[in-house]
């Protein structure tokens, strides 16, 4: 699951990167407005974590940016600022939730998954392809009603291609969907992943994931490989 992170406190982006990424996010991490917009409409993001007092535009200016655009994503603002003035502020931009700086990670994690959580309540619950079904509420994924065992990196390449299914999906998409910015493009990580979870998706039963060479993957019950 992408999220962007937009701070301009160099020491706290650090700290949250690695504890989201920890916790299983990819995170992309803008120190300004201007590049916060610029990230947002480049790339379909899961979730913002968006500061308030921003270099160039601030929070509440991004935030209304992002709605006015159709950008939907929930957004969790993060302010120094205890004034509830500026918290109303920051709901009538369009936030979805308000997080008063000093904050316990712990509470932006569990803020942060509730927010998400009612993102995908929205859209599909569970996704069918032939007897997979993968449940985005709960990250789980089963096969001919068995409970799959996979990573949190498997996970999220499995609901990508669920979420586009019978569609093929390169690997310039994968990378900007499931892997982060550090991702080498001509490292082999995408296709060890895609082994290891048609490995477990497939086993034994009728193949859903396939390759179309030179193009990349794709979800689907076909006939023939």
């Amino acid at each position: 699951m992408r999220l962007l992170l937009v701070e301009d406190d160099t020491k706290l982006v650090r700290a949250l990167t690695l504890g989201l990424e920890r916790e299983g996010y990819v995170v992309d991490a803008a120190e300004s407005g201007d590049l916060a917009m610029e990230l947002a409409r480049a790339t379909d993001y899961e979730g913002v974590v968006l500061d308030l007092m921003l270099p160039g535009i601030d929070g509440f200016t991004v935030c209304r940016q992002l709605r006015s655009e159709g950008r939907w994503m929930p957004v969790l603002m993060l302010t120094a600022r205890t004034d509830v003035t500026d918290r109303i502020r920051g709901l009538d931009a369009g936030a979805d939730d308000y997080l008063i700086k000093p904050f316990d990670f712990g509470e932006l994690l569990a803020r942060l998954r509730a927010l998400l959580r009612r993102a995908r309540e929205i859209r599909e619950p569970e996704i069918t392809i032939a007897d997979l079904v993968v449940d985005t509420r709960g990250q789980t994924a089963r096969r001919g009603g068995t409970l799959l065992p996979l990573t949190t990196k498997e996970y999220a390449l499995l609901e990508y291609l669920a979420r586009n299914v019978g569609r093929v999906v390169g690997r310039a998409d994968i990378s900007a969907h499931v892997w982060d910015d550090n991702h080498d493009p001509g490292s082999n990580a995408i296709d060890v992943c895609v082994t290891r979870l048609r490995r477990k998706v497939d086993s034994g039963r009728a193949p859903l994931i396939h390759t179309r060479r030179g193009a990349g993957y794709v979800l689907a019950q076909l006939n023939e490989e």
